[in-house]
């Protein structure tokens, strides 16, 4: 049975009913096509692209060209998943103006359906407000924010202290009331959020965060096609790196060895196009190897 699209008021839907909520962070128009066909209900075109699929060694590298490249293969591939993208640092930072200026050309030229910024202070408050304005829907991001994690002392949990746990259900309660329709919570405790989920009309997408109303994962990480060791919230349901590279390893070993292509791989030709060829050599008077010196 063919999916009704996600949307804004299924989502609001999701939450009041408790039906949990699933999204994934994909970057390219394969996963957002096996994501959707895995019946996702949310796609995120993550800045993390960065370093998954760009080789970057942080978030703040990614620029808003290469996130648009990124979302607009996100988009073709996802055809009832809703997509959220995510605003790259440095596109959001100087006004509000620029916020609602990068918002736009996610929309247009990325196909989002709505753009996701990080952080619940000031000014990041001011850009929700100013995005939401102008018609574009926002997905608030708090907790652990990548962008600005040098600031937060690096890429560790957040409200695990009086101070920041406080600060934690503060910018939850700020976010939602500029705007945004839904909130991603990032590596904080259970505890805490479970604190503040009652008090939120929004839905709230975890990640590191215990039982929110939903879970958002990246499609490498929970595939096991990412290098290195997971994030403690990674939990991996395949390895397909793994047989990504069995399987490249044995295409290697049949080219070397001949193995490939075999008769079933290659094109079969009429006797008289085999003999038009050689004929056309011929004509060049071109020395094939083994004619000797």
């Amino acid at each position: 049975m063919t999916r009704a699209p996600m949307s804004i008021p299924r989502l609001a839907e999701m939450k009041a009913n408790g039906e949990r909520i699933v999204m994934v962070t994909a970057y390219d128009h394969p996963s957002a096509r096996i994501a959707d066909t895995a019946g996702v209900d949310m796609v995120l075109v993550g800045d993390s692209g960065a370093q998954v699929v760009l080789g970057h060694d942080s978030t703040v590298s990614v620029t808003t060209d290469e996130m648009l490249v990124l979302a607009g293969a996100v988009r073709r591939g996802a055809r009832t998943a809703f997509v959220v993208c995510d605003l790259p640092f440095g596109s959001t930072e100087v006004s509000d103006e620029q916020a609602v200026a990068t918002a736009v050309r996610f929309v247009k030229e990325g196909g989002a359906d709505a753009v996701k910024l990080e952080g619940g202070g000031p000014a990041r408050l001011s850009r929700i407000r100013a995005v939401v304005a102008a018609g574009i829907p926002v997905v608030a991001h708090i907790g652990l924010t990548p962008q600005t994690a040098t600031a937060l002392g690096g890429l560790r949990a957040q409200g695990r202290t009086a101070q920041t746990a406080a600060r934690i259900v503060d910018e939850a309660l700020a976010v939602q009331d500029a705007g945004a329709f839904a909130l991603v919570v990032e590596a904080v405790p259970a505890d805490v959020v479970g604190v503040v989920l009652p008090a939120l009309r929004i839905p709230v997408i975890g990640i590191g965060a215990g039982p929110a109303d939903g879970q958002v994962l990246v499609l490498h990480d929970l595939l096991g096609i990412t290098d290195g060791r997971a994030a403690k919230f990674v939990k991996r349901y395949a390895a397909i790196g793994d047989a990504m590279t069995a399987g490249v390893a044995a295409y290697v070993d049949d080219v070397r060895s001949g193995a490939f292509p075999a008769r079933e791989h290659t094109y079969s030709a009429s006797a008289d196009a085999v003999e038009a060829a050689r004929a056309a050599l011929g004509r060049r008077d071109v020395r094939t190897r083994g004619d000797g010196d």
